[in-house]
């Protein structure tokens, strides 16, 4: 069960940013004993790896800031988000190991990434759908603020995915609360304003 919390949470996590759980994990499993990756995941801690994953997180990081920008990058993280998020789901869930999935012709052994796919993509979209209504409404302004926010969380939901995995059942939705929440603000906002606009 806490496994699947880990899971969980790190999935959520990288819906939010790529490659922050991506880090998280990496550097957990290689610098301490709080994760044991199976064999199958345990590339995720190469040093060269956790390199390229720092490089990644510092370009995502800067294009997220830039209103505009932003929207693009989500576009681009369509498919890099949700990827994220079976990993980091299959990692944590360490379920799954190199020689099931050589043999995943079954289709058993997929069901930690798939799952992992689609909690992240469930955050990405709220997520890309949300940024260009936050830019537009705040001019931009909003934007960056917001970013380093959802960064925050993604960190904050990784590092209690691997450590206090039961916290989960709170950070998750509370992170889906906020976001549907300021997704039907925003709706409500534009539509005040189409309302109040002379015809």
């Amino acid at each position: 069960m806490l496994e699947f919390l880990t899971g969980t949470g790190l999935a959520s996590a990288a819906g939010l940013n790529a490659y922050v759980p991506l880090l998280v994990v990496g550097l957990i499993a290689r610098y301490t004993d709080l994760l044991t990756l199976g064999s199958g995941w345990q590339w995720l801690e190469h040093p060269v790896v956790l390199v390229l994953f720092g490089v990644l997180l510092v370009l995502e990081f800067a294009a997220d800031k830039i209103p505009g920008v932003d929207s693009v990058n989500d576009v681009v993280q369509t498919l890099v988000r949700p990827t994220s998020g079976g990993i980091t789901f299959g990692a944590g869930m360490s379920s799954v190991t190199g020689a099931e999935l050589a043999a995943s012709a079954d289709g058993g052994s997929w069901w930690p990434i798939a799952t992992g796919v689609v909690i992240a993509l469930a955050f990405h979209a709220l997520k890309a759908v949300a940024r260009p209504v936050l830019n537009a409404v705040t001019f931009g302004a909003g934007g960056p603020v917001v970013s380093f926010l959802e960064d925050a969380a993604s960190l904050i939901t990784s590092v209690l995915a691997v450590v206090v995995p039961i916290l989960v059942v709170v950070a998750v939705p509370a992170i889906g609360a906020v976001g549907v929440w300021a997704w039907r603000r925003r709706r409500r906002r534009r539509a005040q304003r189409a309302a109040a606009e002379p015809a």
